[in-house]
């Protein structure tokens, strides 16, 4: 399985377009990095990666490749399919693939225009995450999640497809069906997304395509009334007998928000060059190949994309008694559409073409046009109401520079910066390089990783008019970002240690302005909090610190893998984090029937320290802060997951009992405000690769 291979390719250092030198040709697959000649019988092993099968995503502004390892991993198999990420990052609203956010900052990406989709990009594709594989056999891989019963279980089906037409053009697709019943009521997830693609890498034309679609229907409780349900349940037991998980009421049942979305994206390019013989020097014998060798190229990028947002509410009642305002209260389906398309065009001058050409250097120039759709009018009757198109149009410009060959040290830094249209005045600059030296008879390498971002608030931020909320905040600033990160990892030691820091002006955040709320029943006086919310700015600095330690030890069969984040928010009232998230894997690892059966038993755990976590409101699909009012900490619960990994040439299974110790009280399964993750429950998961 595609995703089972995250935690891997964290430690790989990028390829990008270079395979050796001749990496826009068909041989690709036949020289490493360094541009020397691959002796492919030192990892002929039919039972896990035939010769001649590789994998790769690419950079969706250049199409630059960076290789990825092929879907045969059993390590951590068994979280692969967690919502809450395989070290447990992430807070999330219980069900498989619900909802979620990082608790690690430095996890965080920036969001998208159309922000509706950033929360569950734990299923949804994009551009930069599509896998392709070149294979001279088709390839696939099948793979089946199951936990709990037909009635509030949870089930996923995943399929990878690959096939070559010839050695230098393929294609595939990818299927990802999600459905989670929920174990509380009206939780449901049913999602299906899919992606196409096909690539063509000839000496001087290269091609990337992929289609992915996107159907995200969610069934959205607004969470359980009262926690104590899941804290105190005996304490909240009617007559001796306790609420079975279902029967827990919650404060909506009847809203449902459904996202869809089509995105087509092609990056091509041309090279100009030359053909010469090249002489390489294996332990068997001396070869001489013919290369093509890339000295200028003309690339394009085309974005396509197409979303809708439906927010769906059909009780006026349960409307009236969770949000503040009804702006629009016979409306039953809120929606919102998007259409944008984003060129970019761009000459590169390669590296590599001669000793003196030591970086590439690249001059790009973008066109994004971008249209939102919603209603602006709140007019009491719906005929006199009408929808309006924002439209916006931006021109920016930008240069790289880059290099990837040799052994010692590779960098890239690119700038962009926005000259006409909505964001004129936006601008960034990235960078990231990586020293390899030797230490004690093994490599080290030095990542260092940098940005200065000027940003415009994204579009929702600026506009947003539906049923329960709307603004239009045409006066917020820019938002200022710089960071400053590195990490040192030494392979022989297992060791991974990176620390960073990041500074923020003007930081644009969802704040929860909800209202006390007084109802009388039986005589007595409940005091409940209409939900509101706005968008605000800190024109304050604002420092995030964080360092994270990786370090594994084995002692025979015993393995122990350890990840510890420490991180600080100077201002928690506006960005809160947890100081502390843990991960500790501690399990056996051997191989039965003559080394052919490879098991892994074990337990992981997962924990962070209390702070203020984000709380989430269906009306606009977002997390946010806390009421000030009402907030309270969450965290400090230890997530014990006990499982087995059984790997036999080309299956994994494996069984987990996710929630081992299913705590109570104060310290409970709670991350977010209101929304407890699964009790107890055993899962299980199978995945199988077909090489031919």
């Amino acid at each position: 399985m595609i995703c089972c291979a995250v935690s891997a390719q964290n430690q790989l250092s990028p390829l990008t377009n270079q395979f050796g030198r001749s990496a826009s040709g068909a041989d690709s697959d036949k020289y490493d990095r360094n541009g020397n000649l691959i002796d492919t019988t030192a990892v002929n092993d039919a039972s896990t990666i035939p010769v001649g099968l590789y994998s790769w995503t690419i950079d969706p502004r250049f199409g630059n490749r960076t290789e990825v390892p092929i879907d045969t991993l059993q390590h951590d198999f068994q979280n692969s399919n967690d919502t809450g990420g395989p070290t447990g990052h992430y807070t999330y609203l219980g069900n498989l693939g619900s909802p979620r956010i990082s608790h690690v900052f430095f996890d965080r990406k920036d969001p998208t225009q159309f922000f509706f989709l950033d929360p569950y990009d734990f299923t949804v594709i994009r551009p930069e995450t599509v896998v392709y594989t070149n294979t001279k056999s088709p390839f696939a891989n099948l793979t089946y999640y199951k936990q709990g019963t037909n009635r509030d279980g949870e089930e996923r089906f995943k399929s990878y497809f690959a096939v070559n037409a010839n050695k230098r053009m393929g294609f595939g697709f990818n299927i990802d069906y999600v459905y989670g019943r929920g174990k509380y009521d009206h939780q449901s997830t049913a999602f299906f997304n899919g992606n196409l693609f096909a690539y063509y890498l000839g000496d001087k034309y290269n091609m990337h395509f992929n289609f992915i679609n996107d159907n995200l229907k969610m069934a959205e409780n607004g969470g359980i009334t009262d926690e104590r349900y899941i804290r105190y349940p005996l304490d909240m037991a009617e007559g001796g007998k306790k609420y079975k998980n279902n029967e827990i009421p919650t404060n909506l049942s009847n809203v449902w928000n459904h996202n869809t979305g089509y995105h087509a994206f092609l990056t091509q390019r041309y090279n100009l060059g030359f053909y010469r013989d090249k002489e390489t020097i294996t332990e068997k014998d001396t070869l001489t190949v013919t290369e093509y060798v890339p000295v200028t190229s003309f690339l394009h990028t085309i974005n396509l994309d197409i979303n809708k947002r439906r927010y769906i509410s059909k009780d006026e009642k349960e409307n009236k008694e969770y949000y503040l305002n009804q702006f629009l209260p016979d409306v039953e389906k809120d929606i919102i559409d998007n259409f944008s398309v984003k060129n970019t065009i761009g000459i590169e001058l390669r590296e590599g073409f001669n000793k003196w050409a030591k970086a590439g250097l690249t001059a790009f120039a973008t066109h994004e046009f971008r249209r939102f759709n919603m209603v602006d009018s709140l007019s009491l009757t719906p005929d006199s109401r009408y929808q309006k198109k924002y439209i916006e149009n931006v021109v920016s410009v930008g240069g790289q520079l880059i290099k990837e060959q040799g052994r010692l040290l590779h960098y890239n830094v690119t700038g962009e910066v926005a000259v006409l249209g909505e964001d004129a005045g936006q601008f960034q600059i990235e960078g990231n390089g990586d020293l390899n030296f030797k230490l004690f008879n093994d490599t080290v390498r030095l990542d260092v990783k940098a940005y200065i971002k000027n940003q415009n608030p994204t579009f929702f931020f600026r506009h947003f008019h539906s049923k329960h909320y709307w603004w239009d905040n045409d006066d917020l600033s820019k938002v200022m970002r710089t960071r400053v990160e590195g990490k040192l990892t030494i392979d022989r030691w297992k060791t991974r240690l990176s620390a960073g820091v990041e500074n923020i002006k003007n930081y644009t955040y969802l704040d929860n302005v909800s209202v006390p709320y007084t109802t009388t029943t039986g005589g007595e006086e409940n005091i409940t909090y209409l939900n509101n919310l706005e968008v605000r700015q800190c024109s304050d600095n604002i420092q995030v610190f964080s360092a994270t330690l990786r370090q594994d030890f084995k002692f025979g069969i015993f393995h122990l893998d350890n990840e510890v984040t420490y991180q600080k928010s100077s201002k928690q009232d506006v960005l809160p984090l947890p100081d502390l998230v843990l991960y500790h894997n501690l399990y056996l690892r051997f191989a039965l029937a003559k080394k052919v059966l490879q098991v892994e038993i074990g337990a992981d755990l997962r924990y962070f320290s209390e702070y203020y976590a984000p709380d989430y409101t269906p009306g606009i699909g977002q997390f946010h802060l806390q009421n000030k009012d009402t907030r309270y900490k969450l965290g400090g619960y230890p997530m014990v997951n006990g499982y087995i990994n059984i790997h036999l040439k080309r299956t994994r299974f494996f069984i987990q009992m996710y929630n081992l110790f299913q705590g109570q009280g104060e310290k409970s399964y709670i991350f977010s405000p209101h929304y407890p993750l699964n009790p107890r429950i055993l899962k299980l998961g199978l995945s199988w690769n077909f090489f031919d």
